[in-house]
């Protein structure tokens, strides 16, 4: 819901206060925001160099994620977030936790961020994606949790200093902006593929590869204002179906180089890798 979300939240354009207007938000200075009927704020204040994952897409990562092949993923992450009384590192303190948001940066269809939310009860969730398809999806993922189009490239309509918590679950990373959001007590908890992710789908159907410099890329749009405090390689066999491993494959950018005629027609053994990299402000 957006109402949980609105402290959190600045107009785009002048950077005050937003408030609830029936269908629209609006700040003090008059600026006018659409909401849309599925529940999400448009806070893109102008129009969008690119328009993020197509619905297709987004209706294949919504059914992959629901057979629970990521679950694994959704499992680090809520552990990484949760108060310090319950699980190491610390992201969520004790004394703030009646006001923690968790922000889910490139929050696609909101099930990260809504089982983040499942293990810590009393946070608000805000997430942010400039796909219309996803954040359809992401309004209704959990009571508590707010969805809204921008830019992550652009400015955050986010307040400084508010974020608890930020999730970066394969999504791009806005150094200064995640650094100008989060709390100084707070954690980024960022989640890219390793090495080794899809290994076998990518030999046999030429899927896109990792970049081999993919940490070297994070680390230069994050080192400036984060500091890694720890990161875990988490490997996970799935076993698919062959429709099972069109979703997969259509919810990626491989999606526009692959042949459905060259996919397989047999259940296959597929290796799933990321890292998960904490990092906290650096002061």
């Amino acid at each position: 819901m957006i109402d949980g979300a609105l402290p959190y939240l600045r107009c785009p354009v002048c950077r005050q206060p937003l408030g609830r207007h029936v269908r629209s938000l609006r700040c003090p200075a008059g600026h006018n925001f659409d909401m849309a009927r599925q529940g999400y704020a448009d806070l893109s204040a102008g129009r969008l160099p690119h328009t993020g994952d197509s619905a297709e897409m987004i209706a294949d990562r919504a059914g992959f994620l629901a057979a629970g092949h990521y679950a694994f993923i959704a499992e680090a992450l809520a552990h990484a977030a949760q108060d310090p009384e319950d699980q190491d590192p610390i992201t969520v303190r004790r004394e703030a936790r009646d006001q923690a948001l968790v922000l889910d940066a490139g929050t696609g269809t909101g099930d990260y961020l809504a089982h983040v939310l499942g293990h810590v009860p009393t946070a608000v969730g805000l997430g942010l994606d400039v796909s219309k398809p996803a954040l359809r999806r992401a309004a209704k993922a959990h009571p508590r949790a707010a969805a809204v189009l921008t830019d992550l490239w652009r400015p955050l309509p986010v307040t400084d200093s508010s974020a608890a918590v930020i999730l970066n679950v394969f999504a791009p990373r806005n150094g200064p902006e995640f650094a100008r959001v989060l709390r100084p007590d707070g954690r980024l908890l960022v989640v890219t593929p390793a090495a080794d992710h899809l290994a076998e789908l990518v030999t046999a159907h030429g899927l896109i590869q990792v970049d081999p410099d993919k940490a070297a890329r994070v680390g230069g749009t994050l080192d400036e204002h984060f500091r890694p405090l720890g990161a875990t390689t988490l490997r996970h066999e799935m076993r698919l179906t062959a429709t099972e491993v069109r979703t997969l494959i259509g919810m990626t950018p491989s999606a526009r180089h692959v042949a459905v005629g060259d996919l397989p027609a047999r259940d296959v053994t597929v290796t799933a890798a990321v890292v998960l990299t904490t990092y906290g402000k650096r002061a």
